[in-house]
């Protein structure tokens, strides 16, 4: 049942713009039932909507990428989309073929493995997304099921036209229009931070021809009809029209929209009719497929595959050409060359008269011979991998969060390496580098400056020479101020003259009174009391709001009761010193918009006084002054300044009393004005609130801090050393992002700043020409110019090693970024130290991604809290979402997710640079065991005259990539580290490694490729010559091509495993377990498989048993292959590491050969690590050294007696 509402109040008559009516527009709704707009819905009439013939979809969402009936045929095609695994499943059907040179069974099963292993990775990433669809799919909500009952129903079942009731705190399942609320006048207020990251609460208002359901029963006999808009991705707009009953017909607008996914707040409950369901709602017509992104060296492993394809092919072709003239040669005057073939007597493979054929045959058997050159498992190693690394990074508790108890979380495994070579971070800064926590913490009331703490920017300020605030500091008793901090949130304000009730003493108290009245009344917060410790809390549409009205609490005005006709406070009196109850009728509420940058509200206060009390940006509110309102303007003025170069977000609140007259006509323009029918409505309106809002009494300024996060100017300056570029995109203005940026140490004292900005004087003058494309071109150029300039100058702060920052605003932004200027910005950009783009629309911070990262051999990296950082994210090549107090959008939309800015500096310095380097080492690794392995089949078969003839039994073939050789690897993928964490961090250069791609560069791979050729070179022809004439059982035999396969084999087996124990840093028992493991491994498949029946073992049929191991020569060969295939990789390794070391083994050796107690060796090398041309606080105490040491040369320059040195 439903309790009824409270004394009913007008409240779309208190609000300037339209609240609860539709802004009725002729041509939009004169499109209903036309093409886009032929939805019609039957309101609470089942029978009837089954029966029309508009059949609609049911509420059901699915977001998995599968579902049971296509995840085999849509699996099956991504596996082989990928050239390598389509290879193997060719060679797979040919090996049911006579030119198969082994099984096809054995050939077969490890292809089986290797997908199954893949697609169950993909089932279960799949099903976790589908029990995720289960939990919202089976969520309750209260439907109307007839006869005035309603009763729980899952989301699932809804259909359009279903009667909803959703209560205080849920969510609306599905896109509803909303028919009546509890809440005076059928307003609600709604949580949109779901769809789009903002935190204010939206105000939606109900029909008046629906208005009077508030009772359940109310819904017995109700029917009505809608027709609007088909299914569409706007979020803000929406056209239709309810009929109710045959006469009366409601506009419907986006004030009567609830959408799926957003939550009912400070409302009891709502009734609302189900208008879009499942994927038709615009959250689900706005969900868009994440943009696939794969890592560079994913890209170059590619083309490495192919060149090993191009290789397999070259010596199929070579083997092919040869064994076709060899074949030619078989029979010569009817002579056998190759008697044990029977040339005279076989079939078309080995025929000497079809001999082209026969070699275009063995073609096809070299194809699936050597196949081995490509690494079968790799693609699946890798993925088994990246997951590992991806929950090491999630269970990482340095990167956890226990404020919010959020841990890191990356949501795709795909993107780990990148992370170790990204050399441009984009940053948003709201949220990102500052806390989105408001804090009042200074004012300026009456011309007199109040508020003793000192925030972030100061500190930093403090810093740089010759500083106010640096000499402010030194105060004692302001320092102590500095460090002590407010537990009240929202309110850091420290100043006894106007605290604790001690204003009313102050000769201004008036004005005082007047400045806190407007904070404790001008808002349209909502209060929330505690019922268990009476304490109150204020749910605002700002956080800065929400700031106001604490510190209206604090300094003795307590906001506690809102209706929609009073606003209730507990006020200090000026003259008892007594706190008493004072309500305020609220009047008109006149709107805060991007254009009018300040909101006002009409009250009646206690005395029977007609009161507009306003606040504003200080660019509008100053012009509205009255000549006698401007008494304290130049002090304010003078306040703002330094409250700006604070980094301070600043208001200006004024106040006028009206008259009953000039009231009642205003109140009565503006009625008419929101009744009327035109498209020029909103102008109207804004032109009669600009005739109220004038002839304003200054009162003062308000000026709250947006905080820096913890830690963010540290992991700044060891992302700057590591070489790592910052750049923020911002919407805020220049001031405030300059004043961020020294806060942060972005800029610093003497850093050459260069700064395009269009809004100059001649811009402003250029922006009135009537014609409007010649104004814009005239911009352009003008941005052009300066882009020209500042290059130059560039150029030559680059003979002087002057660091440069540059600035630019979203006007110069938009013209930087078109075609034919793009890359002359780029090129100016990449060469600062910093760069800073304010007032940047979310569409800008896309594209000034998307120009960054197609620089060659650029990765870029986004960073953000917010929905407008969602295009960012996507575009760059990680996406990091903050996971803050702006909703959960950017995370969804992020690749990793982090509950702070200064987790970034352990996840890419530490984690990135691991992963990186286990990425690389792995598939370098690869491709050297499977290039030694496919060589020695290739020069056996140069041996037997390209017979097709494999050296090794069919299934040591099929499982030398599965098992005796893949575990090691995948350790050495997961647990392997050059250096420790508190190493990455010390010596954060070392990360540069990464962003060279020194790892994984083509010298490298070629390196580990010729290490693969020379080593299988070593193990065959060492075994040919050792075993080829000599004997090796008691009895004299000789080696037959089992033994020979068989000790091939073995050496294979030991040498690429021991190789993977010289390449592996970092030993871990499990390392041991996996190396030594595989060997062992080996020998007990010999045993096992050999002990099997000769018509499955064939070969093997006890090989080792009966023949290798009693025999001395096998063990020796062993071993002597093993030391020499080892033995130059040894050498080369030992000359490289002493003589020639890269920057990670100079680390190691702090580590591992006591230099870390020799602090020449450790400065030199942590030298090494620091840039000098950049950004951060190391930078700028550089920078002081460097200016303190000229000023002291200078100094000394200067004789005794005051004379220049060119005068003595």
């Amino acid at each position: 049942m439903a309790g009824g509402r409270r004394r009913r109040h007008h409240f779309s008559k208190i609000h300037a713009f339209t609240c609860g009516k539709a802004s009725l527009e002729q041509d939009e709704h004169s499109l209903i039932g036309g093409p886009g707009f032929s939805r019609k819905v039957y309101c609470n009439d089942a029978e009837r909507a089954m029966s029309s013939i508009y059949n609609y979809g049911d509420n059901y969402v699915r977001t998995t990428k599968y579902t049971l009936a296509t995840f085999l045929p849509k699996s099956l095609f991504e596996q082989f989309r990928r050239v390598a695994n389509f290879y193997f499943l060719v060679v797979a059907v040919l090996s049911f073929s006579p030119v198969a040179p082994y099984s096809a069974v054995s050939n077969v099963i490890p292809l089986l493995v290797v997908v199954a292993a893949t697609m169950a990775k993909e089932f279960i990433e799949d099903f976790q997304r589908k029990k995720q669809d289960i939990e919202m799919n089976n969520r309750k909500v209260k439907v109307h099921g007839g006869g005035g009952v309603f009763d729980y129903s899952k989301w699932r079942d809804l259909r359009v036209g279903d009667i909803v009731k959703v209560e205080k705190d849920e969510y609306f399942p599905a896109d509803l229009i909303l028919l009546a609320s509890n809440y005076d006048d059928s307003i609600c207020y709604v949580d949109t931070m779901n769809l789009d990251g903002e935190t204010n609460l939206k105000l939606k208002q109900a029909l008046e021809g629906t208005s009077n359901l508030l009772e359940d029963s109310s819904f017995r006999d109700f029917k009505a009809v809608i027709r609007c808009e088909d299914p569409n991705a706007n979020l803000y707009s929406f056209v239709g029209s309810l009929e109710v009953g045959e006469d009366q017909q409601f506009p419907l607008s986006p004030q009567q929209l609830l959408l799926r996914d957003s939550k009912l707040k400070n409302t009891d409950f709502i009734y609302g009719v189900v208008i879009f369901t499942g994927h038709d709602t615009k959250v689900m017509q706005n969900s868009t497929e994440p943009p696939s992104k794969r890592s560079k060296i994913e890209k170059r492993m590619d083309k490495v595959i192919y060149c090993l394809f191009f290789v397999l092919i070259l010596v199929s072709f070579i083997g092919s050409i040869f064994f076709g003239i060899w074949t030619k040669q078989d029979m010569k005057n009817g002579r056998m060359k190759r008697w044990y073939l029977r040339p005279d007597d076989t079939e078309v493979f080995y025929d000497p008269d079809r001999a082209v054929l026969a070699a275009i045959l063995h073609f096809l058997t070299a194809l699936m011979l050597y196949g081995y050159f490509i690494p079968i498992s790799l693609y699946v190693s890798i993925e088994v991998v990246k997951v590992l690394q991806s929950i090491f990074i999630n269970q990482d508790l340095n990167m956890y969060y226990e404020e919010t108890d959020k841990p890191a979380h990356a949501r795709t495994s795909n993107l780990n390496e990148e992370l170790g070579q990204v050399d441009t971070i984009l940053s948003d800064k709201t949220g990102t580098l500052t806390c989105n926590s408001m804090e009042f913490i200074k004012c300026s009331i009456g011309g007199v400056a109040y508020g003793r703490g000192f925030t972030e920017v100061e500190r930093a300020l403090s810093k740089r020479k010759d500083s106010y605030f640096g000499r402010k500091l030194k105060d004692e008793n302001a320092a102590k101020a500095a460090k002590s901090k407010s537990k009240i949130k929202g309110f850091n304000f420290m100043d006894e003259r106007i605290m604790n009730g001690n204003w009313v003493r102050q000769p201004n108290a008036n004005v005082i009174q007047n400045f806190i009245k407007v904070l404790a009344v001008c808002h349209t917060a909502i209060p929330e009391v505690d019922e268990a410790t009476g304490n109150i809390s204020y749910e605002a549409e700002s956080p800065d709001e929400a700031a106001f009205v604490v510190a209206a609490r604090e300094f003795g005005f307590e906001f506690y009761e809102r209706t929609n006709a009073a606003i209730s406070v507990h006020e200090l009196d000026l003259e008892s010193n007594v706190k008493s109850e004072r309500s305020y009728n609220l009047l008109n509420v006149l709107e805060f918009t991007s254009a009018r940058k300040r909101m006002s509200v009409i009250v009646r206060d206690y005395n029977g006084k007609l009161l507009l009390l306003s606040k504003g940006a200080d660019s509008i509110m100053f012009e509205l002054l009255a000549k006698n309102g401007r008494e304290f303007e130049e002090q304010t003025k003078y306040h703002i300044n330094e409250y700006a170069d604070s980094g301070l977000r600043t208001l200006i609140l004024a106040y006028r009393e009206l008259d009953e007259e000039e009231y009642n006509q205003f109140n009565k323009e503006l009625t008419d004005a929101k009744n009327l029918v035109s498209a020029d409505q909103e102008q109207i309106v804004e032109d009669i609130l600009q005739n109220i809002e004038k002839d304003l009494i200054l009162l003062g300024a308000t000026a709250v801090e947006d905080k820096l996060q913890d830690g963010v100017p540290e992991c700044i300056d060891k992302l700057a050393q590591a070489g790592i570029k910052l750049w923020v995109l911002t919407g805020d203005k220049m001031e405030t992002a300059i004043n961020i940026g020294y806060a942060c140490s972005l800029l610093r004292q003497g850093m050459k700043q260069i700064v395009i900005n269009s809004d100059t004087p001649e811009n402003k003058l250029l922006e009135k020409m009537e014609d409007k494309s010649a104004s814009e071109a005239a911009i352009k150029a003008s941005v052009v110019r300066q882009i020209t300039e500042a290059k130059a100058l560039l150029s030559s702060s680059d003979n002087n090693s002057e660091a440069l920052a540059l600035i630019i605003d979203g006007k110069s932004l938009a013209h930087a970024l078109e075609d034919d200027v793009k890359n002359l910005f780029l090129e100016l950009a990449i060469g600062c130290a910093s760069v800073i783009c304010c007032r940047s629309s979310p569409k800008q911070k896309a594209l000034v991604t998307r120009l960054v990262k197609m620089r060659p051999g650029s990765t870029t990296l986004a960073i953000g809290d917010g929905a407008n950082d969602v295009g960012m994210l996507q575009e760059a090549d990680i996406g990091i979402g903050i996971s803050g107090v702006e909703g959960m959008q950017a995370v969804m939309s992020s690749d990793i997710a982090i509950a702070q800015f200064r987790f970034l500096e352990r996840l890419l310095l530490v984690h990135g640079h691991w992963c990186y380097r286990r990425i690389s080492s792995m598939i370098c690794y690869f491709f050297y065991k499977n290039i030694t392995f496919g060589f020695t089949l290739f020069f056996y078969e140069m041996y037997t005259s390209f017979s097709g003839q494999p050296a090794y039994n069919d299934w040591f073939m099929s499982f030398y990539n599965v098992f005796f050789t893949s575990l090691p690897v995948i350790a050495l993928g997961v647990f392997d580290q050059d250096v420790s964490s508190k190493l990455c961090l010390k010596f954060p250069l070392l990360y540069q490694e990464g962003v060279q791609n020194v790892l994984f560069s083509w010298k490298r791979i070629s390196g580990w490729a010729l290490n693969g050729v020379a080593s299988s070179a070593i193990i065959f022809f060492f075994c040919i010559r050792a075993m080829e004439h000599q004997s090796f059982r008691e009895g004299g035999e000789v080696a037959d091509l089992q033994i020979l396969g068989t000790t091939l084999y073995t050496c294979v087996v030991w040498v690429v495993n021991c190789q993977m124990a010289l390449s592996i840093t970092y030993f871990t028992y499990i390392q041991h377990i996996f190396i030594w493991g595989s060997i062992f491994m080996w020998y007990i498949f010999l045993m096992a498989y050999g002990a099997i029946d000769p018509s499955i073992s064939t070969t093997a049929y006890n090989v080792f048993i009966e023949a290798c191991a009693p025999s001395p020569s096998y063990w020796v060969v062993t071993f002597l292959v093993l030391v020499a295939a080892l033995l130059p990789y040894f050498a080369y390794s030992t000359i490289q590491l002493r003589f020639f070391p890269v920057y990670h083994q100079m680390i190691q050796w702090i580590r591992k050969d006591g230099q870390v107690n020799d602090p020449e060796f450790c400065d030199m090398v942590r030298q090494r690590s620091i840039r000098h041309t950049t950004v951060g606080f190391t930078a700028r105490l550089e920078a002081s050294r460097r200016f303190e040491a000229s000023r002291r040369s200078e100094i000394s320059l200067v004789p005794l007696d005051g004379k220049s040195g060119d005068n003595q």
